[in-house]
């Protein structure tokens, strides 16, 4: 979980008061944080956060705007947010995409901060909240990067393309020598840190302004001129880049709001597009986007058990910054400029138990009073797990979300049973698992200088869609288990593994074709059946799917649907 750090002078300024130990302690639940530390002498205050689906949190300033608020909820308006209806004053400043921008980093965008003088508690803290969020909601700056740049040098319009990276140069950040970009991805620590997300593209991304002066080199070094921002400092430009627009301006926004929490006036900077965007080809940064969400009070009383009225989910709500109406018993709430989490009713909910307090929720012990034992499924999936290993096997653990890419583009199949996320937080988290062979590949991918032979598997849950159950989706336990070996992979090394495995199950089963399966070599595959009903398939995988992985030695596989074995 994000961990940060903060000045007692800094904190208890934006907090508005000073609190004790104790304090501290019974306040940042709310905040979904604990005080993970207090050195006095040095006036350092450490929190850990518990959450990582508020991002606008993983900073002292959005800690301190929620704690401020809940004491005394007056909720506050940005007013330099633009909006599908509304345009703020850019005034002149503008930012253009080029059109090879997209063969290496797509999207890049920012906005400019001025009126407040940096100090040495502002200059760290701003630096702690672009290294949280692009390490973290930005995977290491893959899909985020963020650079902090002195605005009183650059000369507007700015410019963002992909160019060549062995004649552009520039001096970077931390070094007096001027380099490529191809160099600074060799020599430059940050360069031999991150220059691999770029490294193998056809072009580089680059950030100049209208004078030809180098910004920065993103996502991996600023300029040494531009770019080193120094105590003293007070007009800034701020700039993400990465491949999710919707990402980009969430992380504008929680930045613009935290710098003006700290003093800083904000400046509206347009973008200009070389192409058509889901937001059109121009926007004017920070930009509001969010959607609206409700939820009714009979959600709210059957969630949280408490019989609330209209009026205290709404006194909730505010302690947290939200602002709602209603209407009958329906809360239609406004979702904060640097919010993004509202996916469904329930978030609201969540909301309204926190700013209802936990304390205020009375214990009730239960009615019922059962005894636990192993479900059936679960005596089956322990089952089969010894018997894998007996077998040689070793178990891994994956995560059941994942990117169509993964899960879909690389396995040769089609994307008409997955299920998919509405609103991701990153296209790396966009579906829901529908088979665990691709784990295993991912697994196999990057396994290339183990000693083979490879045998992994996982036993663990897959979802696609059905339009045969009530919520259009169904849920199976399913195990899947890999060969992978350049002697040994073919179909009748996983055949026999297959047999040896219902031997030991004591289910009797029959083979035959299987239909319209792209992920195995034609003919060398075969669905597995048990009472006339299919319930798993193996085989040796298709060349293409090993390719798309990137796996150097063949491979066999085998999915077995587990509930079908009950």
């Amino acid at each position: 979980m994000p961990k940060m750090e903060t000045t007692e002078k800094l904190f208890w300024t934006l907090l508005g008061r000073e609190y004790s130990d104790e304090e501290l302690e019974t306040v940042f639940p709310r905040a979904k944080a604990e005080l993970d530390g207090h050195d006095r002498e040095n006036g350092v205050i450490k929190i850990e956060l518990n959450d990582t689906n508020r991002p606008d949190l993983w900073s002292p300033m959005g800690v301190a705007r929620l704690l401020r608020n809940y004491e005394n909820p007056q909720l506050r308006h940005y007013d330099f947010f633009s909006s599908r209806n509304y345009t703020a004053d850019s005034e002149g400043r503008t930012f253009i995409i080029g059109k090879r921008a997209k063969e290496v980093r797509e999207f890049s965008l920012g906005f400019a901060a001025d009126g407040k003088t940096v100090d040495q508690d502002i200059l760290l803290t701003l630096i702690q909240s672009q290294e949280k969020l692009c390490f973290n909601f930005g995977r290491k700056r893959k899909t985020i990067a963020m650079g902090i740049y002195r605005n009183d040098l650059i000369k507007y319009p700015v410019h963002y393309d992909g160019v060549d990276p062995d004649k552009t140069h520039f001096v970077p950040l931390h070094m007096e020598e001027d380099l490529t970009l191809r160099q600074i991805c060799e020599k430059h620590p940050k360069g031999i840190e991150y220059g691999y997300i770029v490294k193998d593209k056809p072009v580089y991304p680059y950030l100049c302004d209208d004078n030809g002066d180098t910004l920065s080199f993103p996502p991996v070094i600023n300029s040494a001129r531009i770019g080193a921002v120094e105590v003293g400092d007070n007009n800034l430009f701020v700039e993400m880049s990465g491949p999710i627009l919707r990402d980009l301006i969430l992380c504008a926004s929680i930045m613009a709001c935290d710098m003006a929490d700290l003093g800083f006036t904000i400046r509206p900077i347009k973008v200009i597009f070389p192409e058509e965007t889901e937001f059109g080809k121009e926007i004017t940064i920070p930009y509001y986007f969010q959607e609206s969400q409700s939820c009714t009070l009979e959600q709210i009383r059957t969630v949280l058990g408490e019989d609330m009225t209209i009026e205290d989910a709404q006194e909730a709500l505010a302690r947290m910054g939200v602002y709602s109406v209603t209407e009958k018993d329906r809360l239609y709430i406004t979702v904060p400029e640097y919010r993004n989490d509202f996916l469904h009713p329930v978030d609201v909910v969540e909301d309204v138990m926190i700013g209802y307090g936990l304390e205020n929720f009375e214990p009730v012990i239960p009615k019922d009073f059962t005894i636990g034992r192993l479900s059936p499924a679960e005596e089956l999936s322990r089952k089969v797990k010894d018997l894998l290993v007996g077998m040689g096997f070793q178990e891994m653990m994956y995560n059941y979300l994942g990117s169509k890419a993964e899960y879909l583009d690389n396995m040769n199949t089609d994307a008409s049973k997955a299920i998919f996320i509405a609103n991701p937080m990153t296209e790396n988290f966009e579906v829901v698992r529908p088979s665990v062979l691709p784990s295993l590949l991912k697994s196999e991918s990057i396994s290339a200088s183990a000693v083979y032979p490879h045998r992994i598997f996982e036993v663990g849950k897959i979802a696609y869609l059905d339009p045969s159950d009530n919520s259009g989706t169904t849920t199976r336990n399913s195990l899947g288990f890999m060969l992978a070996d350049p002697a040994n992979a073919g179909f009748n090394d996983i055949n026999s593994m297959v047999n040896t495995l219902m031997y030991f199950l004591r289910k009797e089963y029959t083979l035959s074709v299987p239909e319209n399966e792209t992920r195995f070599i034609p003919g060398r595959c075969a669905q597995v059946n048990v009472n006339g009903k299919a319930v798993g398939v193996f085989g040796e995988v298709h060349p293409q799917v090993l390719e798309n992985w990137g796996c150097s030695a063949p491979a066999a596989v085998c999915e077995l649907d587990l509930d079908c074995l009950l």
